[in-house]
């Protein structure tokens, strides 16, 4: 087969999708990864091949920019953490109105769209699998007669505000995201339908204990963490005299600047504490004043290898630290992050779902959220032995998850069903 992949132009959302694309190169497909020209060195340190594809797009400020403003607070009292199931409950079509209008074609302008379709007509894709934000996908695939999945990489909320939005507007009214796609589509021969929103099968990475979106043709799949190219430092060759805790905000996070829980706050928490913290913040993270005198601070290291001789892991929950803490059986105590991130990318719904198995502990509420508050968590968490039993029953349950390469004879079956022969 050939398989196109279509990303972001963010390095995370690229990282999440190489284990598939490496799963499907070693399997003897051919495989290009298609992006705009901002992750060009990024797609090529992956060792895949790219594609650089439409004009350079600054993604990150423009997220920031486009990203919907909730309708209501959070759900809930002052102190509470939210909870999944309840983020469809504000205004979903004013939501829906606002990812179609700024957000997603920010990720995917019209030099995208043509510069693909171009592509692929002549390439002829057997597969297109697409990162559930790159909306080029499905309307490439109809041009040219592809099978399409859809990628999604943390929370399913996606799924989750438009079928509150249908469910609201009833069969009546317009649909943003008809207006949008439905004319490219039909440029080049196609029509619009649910499949164009939520792909003929969507590659789910989610645990089945989190929150799931009803009504989607989920294939499971195990997240398998890739960290990129990294070298082991020297001190990580020792095992810790005591117990190791690792605190991170996320590369993607950290360059944004959208990180709600305070680094200072968090360094607060653990001074003092008998543990030794590897902490992935840079120096302007940190700050002017010295470090606890527990405290590494290091810019990058690579999690597949520092999990496992940690004891716990402070994050932000971004899915690729999540799942590298699932597949190490490490217990984690998930911090906030913004409202907009929490409700689409996973760290509530993970939270939730980590709470309810007793694998770890969310400090959800920004607002109330104190050193204090973090220090009492991260020594339950440490002092409480069953949250390390149950992060290692979380990580058998992980293990028994088809992985990418297991999965590659399904996305034959399902392509060869799928894809259609177009002159």
């Amino acid at each position: 087969m050939r398989v196109l992949f279509l990303t972001v132009a963010n390095r995370s959302h690229l990282h999440i999708a190489t284990p598939f694309a490496w799963a499907l190169r070693t399997a003897g497909h051919e495989v290009l990864v298609a992006a705009q020209p901002d992750l060009a060195e990024t797609i090529g340190a992956t060792g895949l091949t790219g594609l650089p594809a439409g004009d350079l797009v600054e993604v990150i400020g423009g997220m920031n920019e486009a990203e919907p403003v909730p309708a209501a607070p959070p759900p809930g009292a002052p102190g509470s953490n939210p909870v999944q199931d309840q983020y469809a409950e504000d205004d979903p079509a004013a939501e829906f109105e606002t990812l179609v209008a700024r957000l997603y074609p920010l990720m995917c302008p019209d030099s995208l769209f043509e510069d693909l379709i171009g592509f692929a007509r002549t390439w002829r894709p057997d597969l297109v699998v697409w990162d559930m934000l790159t909306y080029a996908g499905p309307v490439v695939a109809q041009a040219c007669g592809a099978a399409h999945a859809r990628l999604v990489l943390a929370t399913d909320g996606v799924a989750q505000v438009r079928s509150a939005f249908l469910a609201g507007r009833r069969g009546s009214g317009r649909d943003p995201m008809r207006d949008w796609l439905g004319p490219k589509l039909a440029r080049h021969g196609g029509e619009f339908s649910e499949e164009t929103v939520l792909g003929q099968w969507t590659l789910d990475l989610m645990p089945a204990w989190t929150w799931h979106a009803p009504g989607v043709n989920y294939l499971p799949v195990r997240h398998v963490p890739f960290n990129g190219p990294a070298m082991v430092p020297d001190w990580l060759r020792e095992p810790p005299d005591r117990p190791r805790v690792c605190l991170t905000l996320g590369n993607s996070h950290r360059e944004a600047g959208r990180a709600e829980a305070s680094p200072g706050d968090l360094l607060a928490a653990v001074a003092g504490l008998d543990i030794e913290v590897v902490a992935t913040l840079t120096a302007e993270q940190a700050g002017p004043a010295a470090l606890p005198g527990n405290v590494r601070a290091v810019d990058f290291v690579p999690l597949n290898f520092l999990l496992p001789s940690c004891s716990a892991i402070v994050h932000h929950g971004g899915a690729g630290t999540f799942a590298s803490a699932v597949e190490h059986g490490v217990p984690q105590l998930i911090t906030p992050s913004c409202w907009w991130t929490e409700k689409w990318y996973g760290p509530v719904a993970m939270a939730n779902g980590l709470e309810k198995r007793g694998a770890g502990i969310y400090v959800g509420d920004s607002d109330t959220i104190t050193p204090d508050a973090l220090r009492g968590a991260l020594v339950r968490l440490l002092d409480d032995r069953s949250y390390q039993a149950n992060a290692a029953r979380l990580r058998e349950e992980a293990l028994a998850v088809p992985t990418p390469n297991d999965i590659v004879p399904e996305l034959e079956r399902l392509t060869a069903a799928h894809r259609k022969e177009i002159p």
